[in-house]
């Protein structure tokens, strides 16, 4: 039998066909490097870790990606099977709810920085309020609110919170609180000029110039702020260099300037 011969421009039309025809496979993304370290911050330390980051890079070798947001926040994604490497919590509560369930490497896990709650103000609107037991916060609101984050599960607000109940002032406020996602939220609130008034971590009110610290809250009136650290239970091995560079000398001076104070270990 004999076969056709096709002409050039019929035989391009076919091979065109065939090409078009045949299965293509998409390329898939790279897996994330064992260079690369994901870690899950508390919102408050985001200023700390941003200026730490290029140093810990050069003296590791090993990139940091940050991710940044509410504690709680954070700990029910790494529960949900988000791959962070590195937990920083701004209170014990979630990380102790993220051990419970075997999700942090408990071994490594240590108190990493100690922070201050204080009372801000706009800095175009400064008030004078001295704080203390059944202090006039709420004749100092007016008719407007008092800005600070959820004080139902964000670390600050429930810091905020129990300061003031200790103080005897929570009945006369917690109707008017101006309730935020994140101590940043609320920080940005007042910075706004959005609230008169808001409690954050002296932190918070240290990098942001248009807010003041009206007063600090006396540590006895709230549980100890401290910041846990801790790598996952699904981290890469990598991450263990990171947290040794978070608790050495040199960054230790970034957070102390930042205004943290750093436990002894």
């Amino acid at each position: 039998m004999s076969i056709p011969v096709l002409d050039s421009s019929r035989f391009l039309l076919v091979l065109g066909l065939c090409l078009t025809s045949a299965p293509f496979a998409a390329p898939q993304a790279p897996a994330q490097s064992e260079n690369t370290v994901l870690i899950f911050a508390a919102a408050s330390v985001q200023t700390a870790l941003d200026e730490i980051a290029p140093a810990a890079e050069r003296a590791t070798g090993i990139r940091m990606r940050m991710s940044y947001a509410a504690s709680s926040a954070l700990a029910r994604q790494i529960e949900s099977g988000a791959p962070a490497d590195i937990f920083v919590s701004a209170d014990i509560d979630w990380m102790d709810y993220l051990a419970e369930r075997r999700l942090v490497q408990t071994t490594t896990r240590v108190n990493l920085l100690g922070n201050e709650l204080v009372l801000i103000a706009p800095k175009d609107k400064p008030v004078t309020l001295k704080i203390g037991p059944g202090f006039p916060l709420a004749a100092t609101l007016g008719r407007d609110r008092l800005a600070l984050a959820n004080p139902d599960v964000i670390p600050a607000g429930k810091y905020a919170k129990a300061a003031l109940t200790s103080l005897d002032v929570w009945p006369s406020v917690s109707a008017r609180i101006a309730a935020a996602e994140t101590v940043r939220a609320a920080l940005q609130l007042v910075a706004r000029g959005e609230a008169p008034l808001g409690i954050v971590y002296r932190t918070d009110a240290i990098v942001e110039p248009r807010v003041v610290i009206v007063d600090r809250f006396p540590t006895s009136t709230h549980p100890p702020i401290v910041y846990p650290v801790a790598v996952t239970s699904v981290a890469k091995p990598s991450a263990a260099k990171i947290l040794e560079y978070l608790k050495s000398p040199a960054a230790r001076t970034v957070f102390e300037r930042q205004g943290f104070s750093v436990p002894a270990r």
